[in-house]
């Protein structure tokens, strides 16, 4: 039986130096120093967690696979929030940084309140909150059970 996690999550992104800048000054996350080169960026984040930045036509080369297409890639990310007021400062943040509102903040039909934003890369992310799932003091989702 294969244990449910996930490691790592790993963005194909077509300007490495652009998404660094996004992530890091952009959005204001730490990117670890030691482990990131000029191929590749590492941010630790909660719960054991790596979200990584490599060059799309490298991951791609290193999976077997052509780099070529476009459109939704079939799935989001998301950033769960405290507060529902802190939807819209996530969202204005990453529009700040250069991303861009592909769904501004509103009401959602589950009863929570979210947006949607993509990185320079055209990668899409979920901003929610949500009053049915707890978020620990370090931001880790509780599912309830």
């Amino acid at each position: 039986m294969l244990q449910q996690r996930i490691n790592f999550i790993t963005l194909g992104v077509s300007d490495l130096a652009r998404s660094r800048r996004f992530y890091e000054q952009g959005l204001g996350w730490k990117a670890s120093q030691r482990n990131s080169t000029e191929g590749v960026v590492f941010f630790q984040m909660p719960g054991g967690l790596v979200f990584a930045l490599f060059p799309r036509e490298e991951l791609a080369k290193d999976a077997g696979i052509s780099d070529t297409g476009s459109g939704f890639g079939g799935f989001s990310l998301a950033h769960n929030v405290h507060e529902q007021h802190e939807v819209a400062q996530v969202l204005q943040l990453a529009e700040q940084a250069g991303g861009t509102i592909l769904k501004p903040a509103q009401d959602a039909f589950w009863g929570g309140y979210y947006g949607y934003f993509a990185d320079p890369d055209g990668f899409t992310w979920e901003v929610a909150w949500n009053p049915s799932f707890g978020l620990s003091d370090k931001g880790e989702v509780i599912l309830p059970e």
